[in-house]
């Protein structure tokens, strides 16, 4: 059954009408991409067609996920509720079945006329890539378009010859099971942190998405409906594999390592995660890895390798809407559904409450405005869903929990918030909820009791740890200022307002 919500919000949506062009909509997700861009000022990445997307609208340098894990960030994102209220906090819980009144934009974009594709790694956090969410059928990765005709290995990841060979002995095993083929290909050295072939763009999952993305806007431009398009980027996600062109890019031995790779002092040990993703390559060595210099090169290499990747491909998609003639009434959202660690704290994942777990791009481009540039305003990836709502001119639905960004659009030295909210688990007893309130200058991580996440009472008792890092004066947090009493003011200041929006039942912080 659908939410009362829903139905009222489609009400009032077709009693307003709808006017004779609406926009369309292109959402690009990439998968663990970092603000490592040219645009958000790095040197090193190679990202022209990401940077050129970024002068056509607005780029947000405070933009925070609601948590660091694909599935979790990706239903919040998707249905504009926080982790609390779809209920998925991990890679297991599926949004529509912890939280039935929930739905995503692109159903919403679909029943208000549109009509709406996709492909990729989208709907990570439902079921079956979501069937209510499209009126086209949603295409998988291995429908799609590749070079050779072949799909790429173990779960469209790898193009060498000897992984194949494996994979193909896995299909033969009978062993099901998405870990039991992982450690069936580990254990066989097939399952590499990084790939470098010489085989051309759609010989991988990504490039071949772009193929088909290129031939479904064209489809799409002969059409008199507006349409909500999603492409689903799977780089620069581990493992890194590129074509060889992208790692001849860069020179590896130019490459920085993270200056601080420790604990936080005064941080607590559950705030880390232990590394159980990289350690799952069959070419790592976790207790090596920090050690081990060259590895720690060979993997920054190719994330960025991966990264140039996924600029290439956004820019054949950029190509083509300016071909098209789409991109004059088109809305384009580029975002990351979370950053990545690259070494910094000796941690090589997302899965935390830190800066460069929660911390991804954020690119609006709103034809109808046509304002460009930065702004430091603090938002969050929940704020997309009504900020598309307000821009293609349907009602917001009224249980959605963020903010438009409109304002933000229009004057990038405009606020809608104080502060942004993300969350994530304690890493051994699995028993608390670390609750992380990031201000411009700020982040206090309260760790406390799981019971709050699911809908205790807030009390302070509950509280077993604070952490509090300054980021003007600390920007690589490297102490915890939580015990300092030269900030007990502020920490005071942060925990009142945390009572706050917990207890309003995690809504939008205006």
């Amino acid at each position: 059954m659908k939410s009362l919500f829903y139905l009222l919000s489609l009400a009032c949506l077709f009693i307003s009408g709808l006017t004779a062009e609406k926009p369309n909509v292109l959402f690009l997700s990439v998968d663990d991409l970092k603000p490592e861009l040219g645009c958000y000022g790095s040197t090193v990445a190679v990202t022209p067609n990401i940077d050129r997307l970024s002068e056509k609208g607005v780029l947000f340098n405070h933009h925070y996920v609601q948590q660091a894990v694909c599935s979790a960030s990706r239903a919040s994102m998707f249905t504009g509720l926080r982790p609390d209220s779809t209920r998925v906090w991990d890679l297991v819980a599926t949004a529509r079945e912890s939280n039935p009144d929930a739905f995503t934009m692109q159903q919403y974009f679909k029943d208000a006329g549109y009509q709406t594709a996709g492909s990729g790694k989208v709907m990570h956090g439902f079921t079956n890539d979501d069937p209510l969410s499209w009126s086209i059928p949603f295409v998988r990765p291995d429908d799609l378009p590749y070079a050779y005709n072949k799909s790429p290995a173990l779960y469209q990841q790898y193009q060498g010859e000897a992984i194949h060979e494996a994979y193909k002995a896995l299909l033969d095993s009978g062993i099901k099971g998405y870990g039991q083929h992982q450690k069936f290909m580990a254990a066989r050295n097939a399952k590499p942190a990084t790939e470098c072939l010489n085989v051309p763009d759609d010989a991988y999952s990504d490039g071949a998405m772009t193929t088909w993305g290129v031939e479904i806007l064209e489809t799409l431009s002969k059409s008199k409906k507006p349409f909500f398009l999603t492409l689903g980027y799977r780089k620069p996600h581990l493992p890194f594999v590129a074509p060889k062109k992208y790692w001849d890019l860069f020179d590896r031995n130019s490459f920085e390592l993270a200056s601080f790779q420790e604990r936080a002092k005064g941080s607590p040990a559950y705030a880390y995660q232990p590394g159980y993703e990289m350690g799952g390559y069959s070419d790592i060595d976790l207790q090596a890895l920090p050690k081990d210099l060259e590895k720690q090169r060979e993997l920054i290499h190719g994330y960025h390798a991966s990264v140039a990747y996924i600029d290439a491909q956004i820019g054949r998609i950029m190509e083509k809407l300016d071909q098209t003639g789409l991109a004059k009434n088109t809305i384009i959202v580029l975002w990351g559904d979370h950053g990545w660690h690259l070494g910094d704290h000796n941690i090589w994942c997302k899965h935390t409450n830190f800066e460069q777990a929660t911390r991804s791009p954020l690119i609006i481009v709103a034809p109808e405005i046509n304002h460009t540039g930065h702004t430091d305003a603090m938002v969050e990836s929940i704020d997309i869903f009504p900020t598309l709502c307000e821009l293609a001119g349907l009602e917001v639905p009224a249980q959605l929990q963020g903010a438009s960004l409109v304002p933000v659009l229009e004057n990038t030295n405009a606020h809608v918030k104080l502060f942004s909210m993300s969350q994530y688990p304690d890493w051994g007893k699995k028993t608390l909820m670390g609750y992380s309130m990031r201000s411009p200058r700020f982040r206090m991580v309260a760790w406390m009791d799981r019971s709050v996440s699911e809908g205790a009472t807030f009390d302070e008792g509950l509280v077993e740890t604070i952490e509090l890092y300054d980021y003007e004066l600390d920007p690589l947090e490297t102490e915890s200022k939580a015990s300092n009493p030269e900030y007990q003011a502020v920490k005071t200041s942060m925990m009142a307002a945390l009572k706050v929006f917990l207890s309003q039942g995690r809504l939008a912080n205006d």
